[in-house]
């Protein structure tokens, strides 16, 4: 995790992604291409959103509510309302709903977009699959971009999300988190575990020397 975090922070690799992204930048999959803002989490340059999205595409979505819970770019959201599912995304970047909004338009694409801090706005609603890409690294966000990336020094994400998760939990329904080799994996299980939630590996996917690993989230 020290090394990942030492890479992203980098002089020349800061300055390289900032010339990268010092516009709008196009990404399609699937027949499905969005603007993505310089200050959204970036599905170009990595690896997890295309891992979820070739995990998406093989669900069988039609007709069940989908919550994506932070969305970000929204792609996954879009596939999934291209798959038939009636679909919830939600962030607190409010840059990242309006580009969202936008690209959904250009897509012929309905969906419904909250403002929300996790669970804060889904009171007293129910999801037959959703979908969570955390931050995972524990530093503390400098600005609304950092917060895609990093959980908090004190895994501060983990600890609001998991017990407000629980609350979402049933035997009906599913939840998947995808996560990294790089990150802390059993400091987040063992968060998980004080609201009695456990994780199963559903997949394992090596790329660019990294492994990422889906889990199905429930209830003990």
């Amino acid at each position: 995790m020290r090394n990942f975090i030492k890479k992203i922070t980098h002089p020349f690799l800061k300055f390289g992604l900032q010339l990268y992204y010092f516009k709008p930048r196009t990404f399609c999959y699937d027949g499905i291409c969005i603007k993505v803002h310089p200050d959204v989490f970036p599905p170009h340059l990595t690896i997890s959103t295309t891992i979820l999205l070739d995990f998406i595409k093989e669900k069988e979505l039609n007709n069940k509510t989908f919550l994506e819970l932070g969305c970000g770019s929204g792609i996954i959201s879009l596939l999934a309302t291209q798959k038939g599912a009636k679909v919830t995304a939600t962030d607190i970047n409010t840059t990242a709903l309006e580009f969202l909004s936008d690209n959904a338009k250009k897509n012929n694409l309905e969906l419904e977009i909250i403002e929300s801090d996790l669970f804060q706005s889904l009171t007293e609603r129910t999801f037959d699959c959703i979908i969570i890409n955390p931050p995972y690294y524990p530093k503390n966000p400098k600005n609304i971009k950092e917060q895609a990336w990093f959980c908090g020094e004190h895994f501060d994400y983990f600890e609001a999300l998991f017990p407000q998760l629980k609350n979402y939990l049933t035997l009906s329904n599913e939840t998947f988190m995808i996560l990294s080799e790089d990150c802390e994996l059993e400091k987040i299980k063992a968060i998980a575990s004080k609201s009695d939630i456990a994780f199963t590996l559903v997949l394992e996917k090596k790329a660019v020397s990294e492994k990422n690993y889906i889990y199905i989230i429930t209830s003990l």
